[in-house]
């Protein structure tokens, strides 16, 4: 699959994966109890943007349609889309995801950043959430996250036997995981290394499988969250995350004990706002 075909297919599954999430009620259209789609049908999409039902069904099945910052503007604004959605649009819209991997090479100088930190624990993620470094105290906060070869966040997370016991709101991180992966699995549409790394956790993992096809947006930024420590048992801790100028889906991640409450949340950015329903 080409470049641009396999960048039109990521900008309809996400205009899909939206639609079906937006509700009539939302946008001010009469419900019915007899509806076979989620969401809203395409033709009242289009109406709502200002387009033809037949176009947008174009869109939406990957064909070689450019929409323009107008109609993209109304699509997103159609949707209820988030400033985060609404990059994410204009990323896929303008041919600007690369389906090229791209090496996920750390320069010593930033790989050394995680062991200046000291007791704070501290890791870098790449693009598929492998840890390209962390420090001891990242290693002791989450056993089973480092290791042998290049460990993975994700699979940690979704795959592991450890983060469900550490993590003490472990869906709320997990969607907010998931969401990041997907949002980089977005902007390289046809990489391999996304569509093994998604088969694998769908595959070994029942939440994983539920929550991938909503497509969420998220990106890495303050939060807090609990967790339970080996030897100090309940912390709350909060979290910075800075992307790596040079290589910015590379994020270091520094977490710090709380005492005055959470200054953000894990959960990742959905339509109008609101975070994935917890299912499981």
């Amino acid at each position: 699959m080409g470049t641009d075909q396999a960048r039109r297919r990521e900008l309809g599954s996400f205009l899909r994966a939206r639609r079906e999430r937006t509700s009539p009620a939302e946008v001010g259209l009469p419900g019915s109890g007899r509806r076979r789609t989620p969401g809203l049908r395409r033709e009242e999409l289009a109406v709502l943007a200002g387009v033809s039902t037949t176009w947008y069904a174009y869109l939406e099945q990957g064909r070689d349609v450019r929409p323009s910052e107008q109609v993209l503007g109304a699509i997103a604004n159609a949707l209820r889309l988030t400033d985060t959605e609404r990059a994410h649009l204009r990323t896929l819209a303008a041919g600007t995801a690369k389906i090229e991997p791209a090496p996920e090479i750390l320069a010593p100088e930033v790989a050394a950043i995680p062991a200046l930190l000291g007791s704070a624990p501290a890791y870098i993620t790449g693009a598929t959430t492998d840890l390209l470094a962390w420090n001891a105290a990242a290693a002791e906060l989450f056993p089973g996250l480092t290791g042998p070869g290049r460990p993975n966040l994700a699979r940690w997370v979704f795959l592991g036997t450890h983060a469900r016991e550490v993590l003490v709101d472990w869906a709320v991180v997990a969607q907010s995981v998931l969401a990041r992966l997907r949002t980089n699995a977005g902007r390289h549409p046809g990489d391999e290394r996304f569509t093994r790394l998604a088969a694998e956790l769908r595959a070994g993992s029942a939440e994983a499988d539920e929550w991938w096809p909503r497509y969420d947006i998220a990106t890495s930024r303050v939060g807090s969250k609990q967790v339970r420590h080996p030897v100090r048992g309940l912390l709350t801790l909060t979290h910075a995350a800075f992307t790596v100028t040079d290589a910015p889906e590379q994020v270091l991640v520094v977490y710090s004990e709380s005492f005055g409450g959470s200054s953000g949340s894990d959960r990742p950015s959905t339509a109008n706002g609101r975070g994935s329903p917890v299912n499981r």
